[in-house]
């Protein structure tokens, strides 16, 4: 598929996804933390990618190893960024990163992010506090 076609529907992804957060009671005006992730079954085009990232100003985190269930190896990384939750601002990062992801011949695999109180902190929708699962 093209990047025009990826953009496209990650583009509607954005919104659905940014509408039904802040629709749950999400603060809408809370620094949100967005986690864009990548992955390949080539280790060098991921390396390659996650420096291409940060040099766009993303964060990075280090890339893992994970093992799909028909037994398969993929590695993966989040570009992190951090900012409000406003769909323009996600359109102009996909945009950036589905041409990052061409060019490296990787997967840009969507984003997430975490449901925020009008306390400031972190949740999953039933009040757990999240540590390391997104919301997508």
């Amino acid at each position: 598929m093209s990047v025009d076609r990826l953009l496209k529907a990650q583009k509607q992804e954005n919104l659905e996804i940014v509408t039904a957060i802040l629709d749950d009671g999400s603060k809408p005006d809370a620094e949100y933390t967005i986690e864009h992730h990548f992955s390949s079954t080539n280790f060098d085009r991921l390396e390659k990618a996650a420096v291409d990232a940060f040099k766009a100003g993303f964060e990075v985190n280090d890339a893992e190893e994970m093992e799909l269930e028909d037994g398969s190896v993929i590695f993966c990384f989040d570009a992190i960024a951090h900012h409000k939750l406003e769909v323009e601002m996600l359109d102009k990062a996909c945009e950036a990163l589905l041409v990052l992801a061409a060019k490296q011949k990787v997967d840009y695999d969507g984003w997430g992010t975490y449901f925020i109180g009008e306390d400031g902190e972190e949740y999953v929708d039933d009040d757990e506090e999240l540590e390391e699962k997104p919301v997508h």
